[in-house]
């Protein structure tokens, strides 16, 4: 179960992957995490500067001055940021668990906002509303870019039990 927010470390080894491919500043970085999202989440000039600065300290990547572009701050990545962009595929690659938590945990919220009669968040008209209709549509989407990324969508009559058991997962992964 997660705590708060976006898997931690999350917008670093974005931020690393991003500084792979080419020299970027802060907010054209800001810009493609978004663009990465399908435009739903965009993190702060707050969280991505003090990363970038945090990786110049450390080594990992440098400034640079483009004749183009005397006024912004260029990043590029450098061999020693190369090195800690390794270590985060590693770690990255097993949070998996932690992005379903926030995916799912979300929903869950949502559809008790809808449902759940201890809650009476007020519909106001013209805006998004807690309800069927609308978590059906959230759903219909996510169906729709898993078909388009990978392939048509089959559902999987799993309990979560019987799916941790097929895929080998433990207990204290549910």
């Amino acid at each position: 179960m997660r705590k708060s927010g976006p898997p931690k470390g999350l917008i670093a080894y974005l931020v690393l992957e991003l500084l792979d491919e080419k020299p970027r500043y802060g907010y054209e970085i800001l810009k493609e995490i978004k663009e990465i999202s399908g435009g739903h989440w965009e993190p702060s000039y707050g969280s991505v500067y003090p990363i970038l600065y945090k990786f110049e300290e450390k080594g990992w990547a440098e400034r640079i001055e483009r004749e183009d572009e005397p006024d912004r701050k260029y990043f590029e990545l450098t061999d020693a940021g190369r090195e800690e962009l390794e270590e985060k595929r590693k770690e990255t690659g097993g949070k998996a668990h932690d992005f379903a938590d926030v995916i799912l945990g979300f929903y869950h919220v949502f559809v008790a906002l809808a449902t759940d009669d201890r809650f009476e968040a007020e519909s106001r008209p013209g805006e998004w509303k807690f309800d069927e209709e609308f978590s059906t549509w959230m759903i219909e989407q996510i169906i729709r870019h898993h078909e388009r990324d990978f392939d048509e969508f089959e559902r999987i009559p799993d309990t979560p039990e019987e799916f941790y058991e097929r895929k080998g997962l433990t207990d204290d992964e549910e």
